[in-house]
């Protein structure tokens, strides 16, 4: 009986071990608070109509203000590429020639037969060669396109605005975050309240996920270790 209980809480372990872990949802981002909004105007008593709510047909409706939304069109390519090779090679050869050497010389202490036989010259020469070779090539390509929302939180000196926006997508358990900051001129902005990413200054573009994918694309922490500590 004991035996089959602890088998049971064996496989009852193993079972849980193996059922997927729910995945907690990513945070948001953190994103700067407006400076201050711009007080709307005081509705008229005596009008129909109130002023800040009203959208008038000739009227410039792109962002302007604190608190306003504007389309970031997000197109970002880049490509680089680097090659470098070296190339190195140097050659050394030495001679001599022995015209005289002592008859009477040990034969012991001449091991290389360096007095030679009966009118032979001896020689000693000396040959190196050192030669190196190097190749290296680094290839780097990205592309992204994509549309965020964000919203001017700073209006700066010469009709600049400081605007910032992030989108979150969830498929799956796999969490894709896209956020977008920057600065942006106000004649940058299209007729239909869109801008260009490549028009943003200081532009900051960060790209992450959380999910099984994006752990895939990493090493175990097991793995991280041994490569800081293994010494070769």
């Amino acid at each position: 009986m004991k035996k089959l209980t602890l088998a049971v809480l064996i496989l009852s372990a193993i079972s849980v071990g193996c059922s997927p872990a729910k995945q907690a949802p990513t945070p948001m981002p953190v994103m700067t608070p407006p400076a201050q909004y711009e007080p709307e105007p005081m509705n008229n008593p005596g009008s129909l109509f109130a002023a800040s709510d009203s959208e008038y047909l000739f009227d410039d409706n792109r962002a302007r203000r604190i608190g306003d939304i504007v389309v970031v069109t997000v197109s970002e390519t880049s490509k680089g590429k680097h090659t470098s090779d070296s190339k190195a090679e140097k050659t050394n050869d030495t001679s001599l020639a022995v015209t005289a050497f002592d008859a009477g010389l040990a034969t012991a202490v001449d091991p290389f037969n360096m007095k030679g036989g009966a009118g032979s010259t001896p020689l000693i020469g000396s040959a190196t060669s050192n030669k190196f070779k190097s190749t290296g090539e680094t290839k780097n390509e990205s592309t992204l396109s994509a549309s965020v929302a964000c919203r001017v939180v700073r209006i700066l000196p010469g009709n600049v605005m400081q605007v910032e926006g992030a989108r979150q997508v969830r498929i799956n358990d796999e969490t894709q975050v896209l956020v977008v900051r920057g600065l942006l001129r106000h004649r940058d902005i299209g007729p239909t309240n869109t801008v260009a990413s490549n028009y943003l200054a200081d532009a900051h573009i960060e790209v992450y996920g959380r999910g099984i994918l994006a752990d895939k694309q990493r090493p175990g922490w097991l793995s991280r270790v041994l490569d800081n500590v293994w010494p070769f």
